[in-house]
């Protein structure tokens, strides 16, 4: 029997915690469960009212993973759910708006994914993002160069940009931006890819050019499309060890001389927390979303 857990006066049956999801260190489910826990307080704010998908590995990053967006068989009807306009037709999605809701998701084992819009109103995008992928032998170090031109560049146009790593090998550049549709905003973004690979011919490209990827920043900018989605702050990922997508400073995507310096664990983010607070806080407050030029 599964242990039944009361959350926020939501009962919840909490499964398999002595597991091990990342073979690497030990890290198991519980684990997984105690660090969603903690980090709620940051990390809800960045999902409510956003469509989630779920990235599942309920046998961890070596086992089977597979993508869904539909609600899952056996959802508690006090999750909240809403109908999204899909190309092929309304889906019904899962919105994490509580802490029991997200420790109910947490449970299935699953990286959080969420679109640059708010189910309230979908046809207007309120983030624009970049996400920074190196192919090897470039790494995150090469990723920031690229960040810091980006965040000048947007700048230029008043626009906030703030980063976070990927929890993978790359960097993500979140802005909070309004007035335009998805399709707009993924073509304000194209532009400024292209822009940083003319400005950066031997480290950007604006294509997915399998060839053409090692050594290279591949500067993705189609996540702005209203149909994808990115990693959402301070979700873990299915990779060896549980890092997780975690929100840094300018002065350390500036510093960073070595990748290990932007690799951060599952145990790190309640410090970081602590030090600095949420550093994607701004990306909440209306007052700061920019108009696209």
């Amino acid at each position: 029997m599964a242990p039944i857990t009361e959350v926020e006066g939501r009962r919840l049956a909490l499964s398999n915690l002595d597991k091990v999801l990342y073979p690497a260190t030990g890290f198991t489910k519980g684990e997984v469960l105690h660090y969603y826990a903690t980090t709620a307080d940051a990390l809800l704010p960045h999902l409510r009212d956003r469509p989630m998908s779920f990235l599942r590995y309920p046998d961890g990053p070596d086992g089977q993973m597979f993508f869904a967006k539909n609600v899952p068989p056996g959802t508690p009807g006090w999750v909240t759910t809403a109908e999204v306009p899909r190309s092929a037709g309304a889906a019904r999605m899962v919105l994490v708006q509580d802490l029991p809701s997200l420790m109910w998701a947490a449970n299935l084992v699953t990286e959080f994914h969420t679109p640059q819009w708010l189910v309230q109103a979908p046809a207007e995008a309120d983030r624009l993002v970049f996400d920074l992928d190196p192919g090897a032998p470039a790494s995150v170090v090469d990723c920031c160069r690229v960040a810091l031109w980006l965040r000048e560049r947007l700048a230029e146009d008043g626009i906030e940009a703030h980063a976070k790593t990927s929890g993978s090998k790359g960097l993500h550049l979140l802005a909070a931006v309004r007035g335009a549709s998805s399709a707009r905003t993924s073509e304000y973004a194209k532009g400024l890819a292209v822009e940083a690979e003319r400005a950066m011919p031997d480290l950007v490209l604006h294509r997915m050019t399998r060839s053409l990827r090692p050594g290279k920043v591949f500067v993705d900018w189609s996540q702005n499309a209203a149909r994808k989605t990115t990693a959402t702050p301070y979700t873990l990922r299915a990779r060896r060890e549980p890092t997780a997508s975690a929100p840094v400073t300018w002065e350390e995507v500036a510093g960073c001389r070595t990748p290990g310096r932007l690799e951060f664990r599952a145990q790190d983010i309640v410090p970081r927390l602590r030090d600095h607070g949420d550093l994607l806080a701004p990306l909440l407050d209306p007052a700061r979303a920019a108009e696209l030029p």
